[in-house]
């Protein structure tokens, strides 16, 4: 694969990345973390389409300007420079609103004015011979031209040691993916940095009187194509990383829930929806469980025995005192397959004063350990026996 058709695949992909983020951004159109996201991912995509030689060349001939291409991609470049900076800014979130609006007006027109000025710089500079991969160091006496590139370098990498220092100092602070994510960005601002430091060396050779040009052309072109991906990369993992470790704990969860969910299911109201097929996200099939049960409870509400309850509950604090939680959870376990066995013999609905309230549906923490005890507690086992639950001992 030669430079162009890398430049491109590269580009299409952070494309793709950008349009999967877009999806995100229209459930949370004021999101403005999400939104410096897909900034910073539709610029970088931009930048790689931009800079392969063959979309050079086609600028060029668009605009009838010989090298009118460079200015564009060094402002794209300068742009996803202070992208990238807007969006730590904002990732960070531990400062006040103020603070945060502060910075980020400050970053978005220092860039802006980098941008306007590389424009101008061009628009003074006489550049008449089409340079596709070696503009910087065969212009790098041009007056004009001469600072232009030396400005938007030296932008670049301003922007390249302020994400390295920061994300390298914050990733040592959190864990998970977000660590990963940010020392991903550190090391590929790293590497920014080493095209950067490549591209003056080739440039101040140029200026002794010596061609070092492979530097700029080839060295540094491999470290801005990796670079680029491990900062996308670093952007990227952190949302990717919540959101799998949020449905992997909505799916353990569903399955703690499971226990119960087989104890009432006959119980469930008939006008509830059916369970959702596996492939369905796991936030809702948990979402539908919970409200299954909830719902289940409620119908069973006058088959819930106090009586079963109390000597449950009372068992269960013989046996451990200092779970009275535990106790509580064992104990609505205990009422509820009491309450499904009465129901499902069609037995008369007891009266309010001798109905148990089940509380442990309250709090996700009872409710799945309540579910728990549908299958461990040897107290809850006891009561589905005809006859009430005796006393249980564990020694």
């Amino acid at each position: 694969m030669n430079a162009g058709d890398a430049y491109i695949s590269s580009g299409i992909i952070l494309l793709i990345a950008t349009l999967f983020k877009l999806r995100a951004l229209r459930r949370n159109p004021h999101d403005i973390l999400l939104r410096a996201v897909c900034a910073v991912l539709f610029v970088s995509a931009l930048l790689f389409l931009t800079a392969a030689p063959p979309m050079l060349q086609l600028i060029n001939a668009w605009f009838g300007i010989p090298n009118i291409a460079a200015p564009i991609v060094y402002c794209i470049l300068t742009a996803f420079d202070g992208a990238s900076i807007v969006l730590l800014i904002h990732w960070r979130g531990n400062e006040e609103a103020s603070r945060t609006s502060r910075q980020t007006r400050l970053c978005i027109w220092t860039y802006a004015a980098a941008m306007v000025a590389i424009a101008v710089l061009f628009a003074l500079g006489d550049a008449p011979v089409e340079r596709l991969r070696d503009l910087d160091t065969y212009y790098s006496s041009t007056p004009f031209i001469r600072e232009m590139i030396l400005l938007y370098i030296s932008a670049h990498t301003v922007a390249a040691v302020t994400m390295m220092t920061l994300c390298w100092r914050w990733s040592r602070r959190v864990p998970g993916a977000l660590r990963v994510g940010l020392t991903l960005i550190a090391v590929g601002n790293f590497l920014t940095f080493g095209y950067d430091v490549f591209k003056f060396t080739a440039i101040v050779a140029r200026w002794l009187g010596g061609n070092l040009d492979w530097l700029s052309t080839q060295v540094a072109f491999f470290l801005a194509s990796i670079s680029a991906f491990l900062v996308a990369s670093g952007f990227l993992i952190p949302p990717l990383g919540q959101g799998a470790n949020s449905r992997w704990r909505a799916l353990q969860r569903f399955q703690q829930l499971k226990p119960i969910w087989l104890e009432i299911e006959t119980q469930i109201p008939p006008t509830s929806p059916p369970p959702m097929k596996w492939w369905k996200s796991a936030d809702l099939r948990l979402m539908q469980r919970e409200r299954d049960i909830h719902d289940a409870v409620l119908r069973l509400a006058p088959h819930l025995s106090k009586s079963t309850g109390e000597t449950i509950y009372q068992q269960a604090l013989n046996i451990n005192p200092d779970r009275e939680r535990q106790a509580r959870c064992e104990a609505d376990a205990a009422t509820i397959v009491r309450a499904v066995i009465a129901k499902n013999s069609n037995a008369s609905p007891l009266s309010t004063d001798e109905r148990w309230t089940v509380r442990s549906t309250e709090n996700a923490d009872d409710l799945a350990q309540m579910a728990q005890a549908m299958t461990s507690s040897p107290l809850v086992e006891s009561a589905r026996q005809p006859a009430q639950p005796q006393a249980w001992s564990r020694t």
